[in-house]
């Protein structure tokens, strides 16, 4: 499936569209990878998932520090919510998957109640399990972008 974002707005309602049919995985962390060029959008797309989840600290690009963890409110809306973190990995100066270790990625990976947003995957795709969600984004010379879904 492939959309055409104009403004921040409608990343902003893009993401919460996608927050409310993500289904968590039963067995390991949900895992869902951001690829694009740099300036696409995959760290706006994060900042707006995770408004959608009731994160209320301000969401900023792991770019130098690698990840970012969020815990998640325990209630949004009177319900319970689907997971429990949000941890955004930036694999954009890792050089190879094995660099996700000292991150803690896998023991992140072995629990259920964790989403995690992965930018940049093509660096380190021999370290990762297939993804449950791959999102593409290009940035238009119009300022709008298009996202994708794998």
């Amino acid at each position: 499936m492939e959309k055409t974002i104009l403004t921040l707005e409608d990343l902003e309602a893009e993401a919460a569209s996608f927050v409310n049919v993500l289904k968590p995985n039963s067995e390991s962390a949900t895992l869902v990878t951001l690829s694009g060029e740099l300036g696409a959008g995959k760290t706006a797309f994060t900042k707006a998932v995770a408004n959608a989840l009731g994160v209320e600290e301000t969401v900023t690009s792991p770019t130098f520090v690698l990840e970012k963890i969020y815990l998640l409110p325990r209630k949004l809306g009177g319900e319970t919510p689907k997971f429990s973190r949000m941890i955004h990995i930036d694999a954009y100066r890792l050089e190879k998957g094995s660099d996700l270790a000292p991150l803690g990625f896998d023991e992140f990976m072995q629990d259920v109640s964790n989403l995690i947003l992965l930018e940049w995957p093509e660096k380190v795709v021999d370290a990762i399990p297939n993804p449950s969600k791959k999102i593409s984004l290009i940035a238009l010379p119009d300022g709008s972008r298009t996202i994708s879904y794998d």
